[in-house]
């Protein structure tokens, strides 16, 4: 089945692998992913062809501004034929949501999805909305754009069980992306993608990830590792240490926990591996271990933090 998915997806999508692993791993876990890139590389097409090969229901939500909160959990409207109010209940209430460009939403805006994101579900007027299964929540942001933009608040950032920087395509990427232009692969003309699976399907898989086995080693790596992300000078030494202004909060243990056994249902194995923990380490950690200014003035990166801590750290 992962397989029929896998090859859906690529149908649609030139290389950018690292985005597919991202995405399939991110459903597998019930987590939500935050993709971050300059315009134009596919990351709606990357959403909606995913939600399509699921048969799941999809919604986009352009962030702007002067999104409200209501404009995406929903709201209660007046009927002046029955003189009552019904309930609208918004995009959110889909399984996969694409926030596009979420840091141009509000703090107001932004803090609507966190109820949706950590509970699987809503209120309105004081009632409880659930949420379909599978739900998943891909935003996306702009890095190099910082006019009318709002920095997403640390408490949402950790809902988001990755975060990957997509990067340009390759030559050859993008020569293929022109070819399947050229012969309607892609395009507004395009077929869409067939289902491959089914919602109850996924969620089948969904609960088969929660009993990957996970041994008592792999549990204390991780643990380590998400330790010494909060002491780096004693794992380190004081020159790296001066980098690091906060480490990853238990949620990151729980995150690699989550993800590794993502990745080993995707390799068809019952068990984890330390290279599942490793894998997706940047994914993980890149927006949970918060620098200092020095570190930003230094321009060092904190992919460059996780390896070192990861180098050091023995693996079991």
């Amino acid at each position: 089945m992962l397989a029929a998915l896998e090859d859906a997806f690529s149908s649609r999508i030139a290389g950018q692998e690292q985005v597919r692993t991202a995405l399939l791993t991110t459903v597998l876990a019930e987590g939500h992913l935050l993709l971050e890139s300059v315009p134009g590389l596919a990351k709606t097409l990357a959403a909606s062809t995913l939600a399509r090969s699921m048969d799941a229901i999809f919604a986009r939500i352009q962030c702007t501004p002067d999104l409200l909160p209501s404009d995406i959990v929903g709201t209660q409207v007046y009927d002046p034929r029955t003189h009552e109010f019904d309930t609208q209940l918004g995009p959110v209430h889909a399984n996969i949501v694409l926030l596009d460009e979420i840091n141009r939403a509000s703090a107001k805006t932004q803090s609507a999805m966190l109820e949706a994101m950590q509970e699987r579900q809503t209120s309105i007027a004081g009632v409880v909305h659930r949420l379909p299964e599978p739900f998943m929540v891909l935003a996306t942001q702009n890095p190099i754009e910082e006019e009318g933009t709002y920095v997403l608040p640390e408490a949402q950032m950790d809902r988001f069980l990755l975060k990957e920087v997509v990067d340009y395509p390759s030559l050859s990427e993008e020569l293929d992306v022109l070819d399947r232009v050229a012969d309607g692969t892609l395009g507004p003309h395009a077929v869409d993608v067939s289902p491959v699976l089914s919602t109850a399907q996924v969620v089948g898989l969904q609960r088969l990830t929660e009993r990957v086995y996970v041994d008592a080693s792999i549990k204390d790596y991780i643990v380590r590792l998400v330790h010494a992300t909060r002491h780096v000078g004693d794992v380190l030494g004081p020159e790296q240490a001066r980098y690091v202004e906060i480490g990853a909060s238990p949620r990151g243990s729980i995150a690699f926990l989550q993800v590794s056994r993502a990745l080993a249902v995707l390799d068809g194995r019952n068990h984890v591996l330390p290279e599942d923990v490793r894998r997706l380490r940047h994914g993980v950690l890149r927006h949970r271990i918060h620098l200092t200014f020095e570190a930003l003035a230094n321009r060092v990166r904190p992919e460059e933090i996780i390896d070192a801590l990861f180098d050091a750290v023995p693996t079991p």
